[in-house]
């Protein structure tokens, strides 16, 4: 039996897909009109999951096909973006208990809240660790992957 159909392998992902667009059609439309930061939190934390699937996907793939290698690291940087994105959204979301809206300051110094609302920022450093061992800075402040499709 090869590797790639090996009981065991099973694919997950789309159980994750569908996890998503199920939460998404249950929970937006009668949900509140600002995202929360606890579905902030998860947000990021699934996308820092998926980041680090497209990593070792890119890592492997990379080896033994150079093109798909060079798509998939595009990928995971736009992901490792969205994570970034949604970081900081939750820094600017409304506080769980009072509503209050953070100073932007506060935001912009990156200073931390506490627990448990520091486990986001633990999360991110953890897989920005990650990003500066396998992303360049020009590969994560440029407009364009570079790549082109044929």
């Amino acid at each position: 039996m090869s590797r790639t159909t090996s009981p065991t392998a099973q694919d997950f992902v789309p159980f994750a897909t569908a996890a998503l667009d199920f939460h998404r059609a249950l929970n937006i439309p009668g949900g509140p009109l600002v995202t929360t930061r606890a579905e902030l939190d998860a947000l990021h934390a699934h996308l820092v999951s998926l980041h680090g699937l497209l990593d070792a996907h890119a890592v492997r793939t990379g080896q033994l096909v150079p093109a798909a290698g060079d798509q998939l690291r595009a990928a995971r940087t736009r992901i490792w973006q969205a994570a970034d994105h949604v970081h900081t959204a939750y820094h600017a979301a409304p506080r769980p208990h009072s509503g209050e809206l953070p100073e932007p300051e506060v935001c912009q110094a990156g200073l931390p809240e506490g627990a448990p609302e520091l486990t986001i920022c633990q999360r991110h450093q953890r897989a920005a660790h990650l990003v500066r061992r396998r992303t360049t800075p020009a590969d994560l402040h440029a407009p364009f992957t570079g790549l082109v499709h044929r």
